[in-house]
Parts: C-alpha cells; sequence; structure tokens
C-alpha cells in the first residue's frame, strides 16, 4: 500500500490504456471483417479506417506495456532485469508492427484496386530484410514481449493478475495466428487479460484524487 497522493493523472491514463488498447483491436478486426464482405480487401474508407484503429490501439499498447514493468518491479524487484528485457522485446514487435501498419495505409491510399494493392505490397517486400522485420518475426516479438510480462505478473506476489491472465493471452494470440478473421476473439481475451488491471488502477486514481483512501499506486 502507498500513500493515495502518490497516485497521479498518468497513473489513471495508463489504467484507461489497459482497458481501451484492445477495444482499438477489436474496432480493427470488426472493420477488417466487414471490408470483406465483398470478397475483396481495400483500398477504401474501411481500409484506412480499420488500420488507423489498428495504429492507435497498437500505440496504447505502449503504457500498457511499460505499465505492466512497473508492476512487475515494484512487487519483485529480483525479476527487473527479466521485466526489462520483456519490455523492450515488446516495443520492438511494436515498432515492428507499426512499420507494417503504415506501409498498409501508404499502400491503401496510393492503390486503386486490390490488384494494384498487391503490385506495391510486392515491391515493398522485395527490398532486403522488409519482410522479416515487419511482417514475419518482428511484429512476433510484441506478443512474446507481452505474453512474458503477463506472465512475470501473474507471478509476483501479491499477485495483480488472475491466473488466467496468460492463459488468455496465449489464447487470444494463438486464435489471431490461426485466422485473422478471429482477431476479434483475440482482442476480447486480451481485454479479459488487461481490463481488470486498468480498471483498478483508474479506480484507485480517482479515488485517491476525491480524497478517497489509500490505494496501491502503479508506482
Amino acid at each position: 500500500m502507498t500513500n493515495g497522493s502518490s497516485i497521479t493523472h498518468r497513473d489513471v491514463f495508463i489504467g484507461m490504456t489497459f482497458v481501451t488498447a484492445p477495444v482499438f483491436l477489436l474496432a480493427y478486426g470488426g472493420i477488417r471483417l466487414l471490408d470483406g464482405l465483398d470478397g475483396t480487401r481495400g483500398p477504401g474508407v474501411a481500409w484506412t479506417t480499420g488500420h488507423a484503429a489498428f495504429l492507435i490501439g497498437l500505440l496504447l499498447y505502449g503504457p500498457v506495456v511499460l505499465g505492466l514493468r512497473r508492476l512487475v518491479v515494484t512487487r519483485t524487484t529480483n525479476l527487473s532485469v527479466t521485466a526489462s528485457v520483456g519490455t523492450v522485446i515488446a516495443l520492438l514487435g511494436m515498432a515492428a508492427t507499426a512499420g507494417q501498419i503504415v506501409v498498409d495505409l501508404v499502400v491503401g491510399l496510393r492503390a486503386a484496386d486490390r490488384p494494384e494493392m498487391n503490385l506495391l505490397f510486392q515491391q515493398v517486400q522485395a527490398y532486403p530484410g522488409v519482410k522479416p522485420a515487419f511482417y514475419t518475426v518482428g511484429p512476433v516479438l510484441f506478443y512474446v514481449g507481452l505474453l512474458a510480462l503477463v506472465v512475470l505478473l501473474a507471478m509476483a506476489t501479491p499477485r495483480r493478475v488472475s491466473g488466467w491472465s496468460p492463459v488468455l493471452v496465449v489464447a487470444g494470440t494463438a486464435a489471431m495466428a490461426v485466422n485473422m478473421d478471429l482477431i476479434p476473439l483475440g482482442a476480447a481475451c486480451y481485454w479479459l487479460a488487461l481490463a481488470p488491471v486498468g480498471w483498478r488502477l483508474v479506480q484507485a486514481g480517482e479515488g485517491s484524487m476525491s480524497g478517497g483512501p489509500d490505494t496501491p499506486a502503479l508506482a
């Protein structure tokens, strides 16, 4: 327990990202499904809107990753190095995924139809290192790092996430890996794993700022 005054607006914001980041991923998955109803995806409003939602959600995972690390370190200091490694891995994966999304957005805006999109994607991915960095290997790092942090937090004392949280992260990641049409399901799993932590941080911050009782802070 810490003094309630140590709760800041930053903590409330971080708590909200735990709740909202998976929602933007869910929005992307839903828009993607709608975009494919005519048998093809992109270019157009749905493609651009969906990927914009994806990018916003991904950026919101930045505070989530950093918040998870801080929660691990403040409760189990001997895991700080492991938590830091997991954080770096997750952030590298985020950067790679962000690069992929930006490429998708630019291609969608430049192309007149799906065949032209395919041609532009082939041209981009023909550059050495682009495909593994932004499409095959790089993005996977985000999910590996996120899972590592959730596992560490589930092992910490006192535990701040449910024992089911790592299972939910694995299930969500596996669902999206098997079929991208299952992105909404994967996002729901992530929300169930992360949102409870976020709500506790938000409620702790709001209670402290309104003069409520002392509550656990993020740092």
